[in-house]
């Protein structure tokens, strides 16, 4: 049975939340709360599924201010790369939440590394480490699916002007940790920054600058 995969715009800065589910076992897990997604919510609770994970792909404040509601609600634990968990509870990044608006980050459960699996029903998705956007970015990949966080958008890839960014740590982990995977798979971005809010990983080898003038 395939994945069922939906996505919602929450937040000042649209971040997309998305709603994993394996309908063979009803297990789910949940990828950047950027809010309350209240329309995933209460898809949630139709279905019956149960919430397994939530995910941060990383620890900007628009991916994780959902963090707390989610993990009350649903009693699911938070899942981060111990890099970006580090890193943004420092005061300096604490008081950038702040200044933004959103709740600082204050509940990490699960740590995860690169090459580790989540299991998810009949499925396991893969930790990718991609650090570059952040220190502790990671993208999870699921046979077919990539969902990439801030690390690559359609036709474009995560900024690097920021606390903890690095554009050559950024480009080295779209050659050595997302080119390899298969053409097929299809990506599934933090925002909505492209001409479609999806792709193939083969479309953007072909469209991405990100991915046709640097290698």
């Amino acid at each position: 049975m395939p994945l069922t995969i939906i996505g919602e715009k929450v937040g000042p800065y649209e971040v997309i939340t998305y709603l994993v589910a394996c309908l063979e076992t009803g297990e789910a897990l949940l990828i950047d709360p950027g809010g309350a997604a209240p329309d995933l919510l209460d898809r949630l609770k139709k279905e019956g599924w149960h919430l397994k994970f939530i995910v941060n792909t990383h620890g900007h404040a628009d991916h994780t201010a959902g963090n707390n509601h989610w993990a009350a609600a649903m009693g699911a634990p938070i899942v981060m790369h111990r890099l970006d968990w580090e890193f943004f509870r420092t005061p300096e990044m604490q008081a950038m939440a702040q200044a933004e608006g959103f709740p600082p980050l204050s509940r990490m459960d699960l740590v995860v590394e690169d090459g580790q699996h989540l299991a998810l029903g009949r499925w396991e998705a893969r930790v990718i480490h991609t650090p570059g956007h952040s220190p502790g970015s990671i993208c999870l990949y699921f046979p077919g699916h990539l969902f990439t966080g801030d690390t690559l958008f359609v036709g474009a890839a995560g900024r690097t002007d920021l606390p903890g960014a690095s554009l050559d740590t950024l480009l080295h982990s779209l050659e050595h940790q997302i080119m390899p995977l298969p053409d097929d798979t299809r990506i599934w971005p933090g925002h909505d920054y492209g001409d479609t809010p999806t792709s193939t990983l083969g479309e953007e080898k072909e469209n991405n600058p990100f991915l046709t003038d640097f290698f």
